[in-house]
């Protein structure tokens, strides 16, 4: 068995995870990795799935109130508890497409103080996502 360099998952809740999974693919450019759904057919419902950028994994599932980790969707928590920041190259050209993509904007692309640029927004379901071309050097 060969070694595995430790790697981060995050997992997100959404009330509607099939359109977190179109919502992802169209609006931020994440690939389709996997998807287990409920029952066989082609439109049962999404119980979890993961979705692939680069070499990084997002794991996403239905909110549900009884979830053993107490993870939900910001429409539940009525606010957010997290932002999930992505390291990219074209920040410019990735905020168009989540513009396009029906994002809710909530900072356009700028420079930071810490020489980075990116731009921050919403998912349809109020998840915030930073995109920008920081790598987390000092």
């Amino acid at each position: 068995m060969t070694a595995r360099t430790p790697a981060f998952f995050p997992t997100l809740r959404y009330r509607d995870p099939a359109a977190a999974i179109a919502f992802l693919r169209d609006a931020f450019g994440f690939g389709v990795h996997f998807i287990a759904r409920a029952g066989d057919a082609a439109d049962a419902p999404v119980v979890h799935a993961q979705m692939k950028l680069g070499a990084s994994l997002l794991y996403l599932g239905p909110d549900n109130p009884d979830d053993a980790y107490g993870l939900h969707s910001p429409l539940a928590l009525n606010g957010t508890n997290q932002c999930v920041c992505v390291g990219i190259e074209n920040v410019d050209e990735r905020f168009e497409r989540a513009k396009a993509g029906g994002a809710t904007i909530v900072s356009p692309p700028h420079d930071t103080p810490y020489g980075a640029r990116e731009f921050s927004a919403r998912d349809p379901e109020g998840h915030v996502w930073t995109f920008g071309n920081y790598w987390g050097e000092p």
